[in-house]
């Protein structure tokens, strides 16, 4: 049995905190960190990428660069102690943005990856 809540929070069959396997317990901190605005959490001013802040930015290849960028310094800070972040791309096509994230879970070794896709700009 996982020792990890699930994201997002729920509750099981059991009327227990729904649990997740490790993959998806991961899959899911990264998602927190992408969506969640800076100053969102209380406690925890600095947590979150701003990624959302992006939503209404024109789309261009320099968006592409400047999300990068802004991802792989956000997930090295707050995940960094659970994941080696091997690779961080995104790519910007119509109105769509979409990153991927490549990594290595530390205490497995073992490798991972995440993609997540938002429309952007009006």
């Amino acid at each position: 049995m996982s020792s990890h809540l699930a994201f997002p929070y729920r509750v099981d069959g059991r009327g227990r905190s729904a649990q997740a396997e490790r993959d998806t317990y991961l899959r899911g901190l990264i998602e927190q960190l992408l969506f969640t605005v800076p100053g969102e959490r209380v406690n925890r001013p600095d947590f979150g990428c701003g990624l959302m802040q992006l939503v209404f930015a024109p789309n261009s290849p320099e968006l592409a660069v400047t999300v990068q960028a802004l991802v792989h310094a956000s997930l090295q800070q707050w995940l960094g102690h659970l994941l080696q972040i091997d690779e961080v791309s995104a790519r910007s096509e119509d109105a769509t943005l979409s990153v991927l994230v490549r990594y290595t879970v530390l205490e497995t070794q073992e490798a991972g990856s995440a993609e997540f896709t938002r429309e952007v700009g009006p």
